[in-house]
């Protein structure tokens, strides 16, 4: 996903808009407006397909988000914290900070978003039944809300990795096993096979028989796949550390600049020399903060002389920290999706070292490598 921005918090969890999204509602809304309800409806005012065009997009978008609420509800009542929904061009994505530990839990969470969506289906089909000779607009909109629905609920059960159907095909595959990495690894074996169908019937849709729609296919069968690789990796990563705690990851031997050396003098010294990229800013013993190549960049060489450490450096209390007997693999719950990448390993109150995303990646790809 690209770039999102906070727009509300829906029962304490922040929801988010991709700018991405922005795209796929421009483009329902037209398709809905000039050509399905127009084709659908006949004589209607050109305003109103409009206006129905554009409530019925809205809506169905708040379908989506109803559809991810029911996952995050379920999640943090089963003590699973969920960071944000974030509605962008594909749909909505739920991102929570942890996997499930039991099956059951696994399971109930999973499969709660298409049964949310098949009770709103239903919903709309009995105002649509309600309105059908009453009010055309009203039973324009909720019948296609009503459709569309089911085929949401429909399209999250096909039980490849990342859908909702392969999480509810991994939590059968745990249960009955015992074994969560053997059943994640099915469920995604299952994403990838289903995802390249999706492709394959895209390019032939597209390119053989001239439908627009096989385009639209071939991006969801692409992302299918990206993202079930993605979930895939970050499910070993958080298999491979558990056991392991901060002690084990920390880096230590950081190289300590004074916290009032100046970005020339830093960068024409000895310890710029180093293939490190990132230094721990000091103020006498006390680890203040910390400074990266990317905050030097960004100060125009000519300033170089006149800035200070100090001055561009992260503070140490800005940092997120851990303790050094944390879990590993809880610490991957401080690092934010698109930004927070470090964090401070405090002992007694003082910074004794640092953890960075990368390095964290790094050493549970060692494990894996040593667990063959």
């Amino acid at each position: 996903m690209g770039r999102s921005f906070q727009i509300a918090k829906i029962f304490g969890i922040p929801f988010r808009l991709d700018f991405s999204w922005f795209l796929i509602f421009i483009f329902v809304t037209l398709m809905l407006s000039m050509s399905f309800f127009p084709d659908s409806f006949k004589g209607w005012h050109s305003a109103y397909y409009w206006i129905v065009g554009i409530a019925t997009s809205l809506l169905f978008f708040a379908s989506v988000i109803i559809h991810e609420l029911a996952h995050s509800i379920v999640s943090k009542r089963t003590g699973i914290p969920v960071k944000s929904i974030t509605l962008f061009l594909f749909g909505g994505i739920a991102q929570i900070g942890k996997e499930a530990t039991q099956p059951k839990t696994d399971l109930v969470i999973s499969i709660v978003g298409p049964v949310s969506s098949v009770l709103l289906a239903g919903i709309f089909y009995g105002i649509a039944y309600l309105f059908n000779d009453r009010n055309v607009y009203l039973f324009a909109l909720t019948s296609y809300l009503a459709y569309v629905n089911l085929l949401l609920a429909a399209f999250n059960m096909i039980p490849g990795f990342p859908l909702d159907g392969g999480r509810v095909l991994r939590a059968v595959i745990w249960l009955a096993t015992g074994n969560f990495l053997r059943a994640t690894k099915i469920a995604t074996t299952a994403g990838y096979v289903i995802s390249i169908a999706i492709i394959v019937a895209g390019v032939l849709i597209f390119f053989v028989w001239g439908y627009f729609d096989g385009l639209w296919l071939i991006f969801i069968g692409l992302f299918l796949n990206s993202s079930a690789r993605a979930t895939y990796q970050q499910t070993i990563l958080r298999e491979n550390l558990k056991g392991y705690t901060a002690q084990d990851v920390i880096s230590r031997d950081l190289p300590r600049i004074p916290r009032n050396i100046n970005l020339m003098d830093l960068i024409e010294g000895s310890v710029f020399r180093s293939p490190n990229k990132l230094y721990l800013v000091t103020d006498s013993d006390s680890v203040v903060g910390i400074l990266t190549l990317w905050q030097i960049r960004k100060v125009p060489q000519r300033q170089w002389s006149l800035t200070s450490a100090a001055h561009i450096m992260t503070p140490a209390e800005e940092l997120k920290t851990v303790r050094p007997a944390d879990d590993a693999s809880s610490i991957l719950e401080k690092f934010d999706q698109r930004q927070d990448d470090i964090v401070a390993v405090l002992s007694e109150g003082k910074v004794v070292g640092i953890i960075t995303r990368q390095s964290l990646f790094d050493f549970a790809q060692r494990l894996q490598i040593l667990k063959g």
